[in-house]
């Protein structure tokens, strides 16, 4: 199986990009603080490449701090300012002042130059980017101060560009949630695909439920038990399991998704077990056990947890 997902206005709304990157004065890529690698958007690279680039690691709070602070020195050490946010919760963390405060330092030389050619209080401009569902909207919301962009928790909704008035300091592009045309690693397809990011339709529940299961018992097989009082042992053996060359098992073929192992299988059968999920006949409710799985992920029930992390 293949997880594709590139909408017709995605195609658009890359051009969009394109032509009013002259506009812009510095690029503000949001991420997800749980997969910062999977949900950066290479195209963006090379769009915004003359640009000043702040990254955003949104839903920190559903993230593992320190992994997230190793993200943080990452991305600094390549060439980017970047900054954990919190967009549910801008009060408790303050990210949008602080973005707003690192953009002025960003710009202070900008500024004192329009300055003394006698261009006095003239806006920053900022576009502002991210991967659908990535928390884009209801952050632009919060650094208006208003609710000034449609916000929905479900991917692609944002259809148009829109510029919106920050104070006196800054004029905001928001653009549409875009994605690219293929992943290369379906890895990126899975993560993305747990945390929302690819539209639900894609890739059938059962099926992301127990690669989320293997992904989560690979980090840490107590995330699964404590949680739902189930043993991850075959599941865990599976994962760890190597062939005479030394090779894991359980290695994704870059381009396919593989079907769900038995083990997998098995695993989100016992936590459909274990909540008392069952139909007529004492069969467990897989579909309904697969989404009580992902949205308890989702929804930061698990903890706090990342799902990739910096080499």
């Amino acid at each position: 199986m293949d997880i594709q997902w590139y909408p017709g206005h995605m195609t658009k709304t890359k051009r969009m990009l394109l032509t009013q990157m002259g506009l812009i004065d510095v690029v503000i890529e949001l991420l997800d603080a749980r997969i910062p690698l999977s949900s950066r958007n290479p195209d963006i690279d090379t769009i915004a490449k003359d640009k000043k680039r702040v990254l955003l690691l949104n839903k920190a709070d559903l993230a593992s701090e320190n992994i997230t602070a190793r993200w943080e020195e990452h991305f600094r050490q390549m060439g980017f300012f970047t900054l954990p946010v919190n967009a549910k919760d801008n009060k408790k963390t303050g990210g949008t002042a602080k973005l707003a405060a690192l953009l002025k330092e960003i710009m202070r030389p900008k500024v004192e130059s329009q300055k003394k050619r006698g261009r006095i209080n003239a806006p920053i401009r900022a576009m502002i980017v991210g991967i659908p569902n990535v928390g884009k909207s209801t952050f632009i919301n919060q650094l208006a101060g208003r609710a000034g962009t449609i916000t929905a928790d479900k991917p692609g909704v944002t259809r148009g560009r829109q510029w919106i008035k920050v104070g006196s300091d800054f004029d905001l592009l928001d653009t549409p949630g875009v994605l690219w045309p293929k992943f290369d690693d379906q890895q990126v397809g899975i993560r993305l695909a747990c945390t929302g990011a690819i539209s639900d339709n894609v890739l059938d529940k059962i099926t992301l439920a127990t690669h989320l299961l293997t992904l989560l018992t690979d980090i840490d097989p107590a995330i699964i038990e404590k949680r739902y009082r189930v043993t991850t042992a075959s599941l865990a053996g599976a994962a760890s399991a190597t062939d005479e060359s030394g090779t894991s098992n359980e290695v994704n073929v870059p381009g396919e998704i593989n079907t769900p192992s038995e083990a997998a299988l098995q695993l989100l059968t016992d936590i459909g077990n274990a909540r008392g999920f069952k139909m007529k006949g004492g069969v467990i409710d897989l579909e309904r056990t697969a989404i009580i799985l992902i949205d308890e992920f989702r929804g930061g029930k698990l903890g706090r947890i990342s799902l990739e992390w910096p080499e």
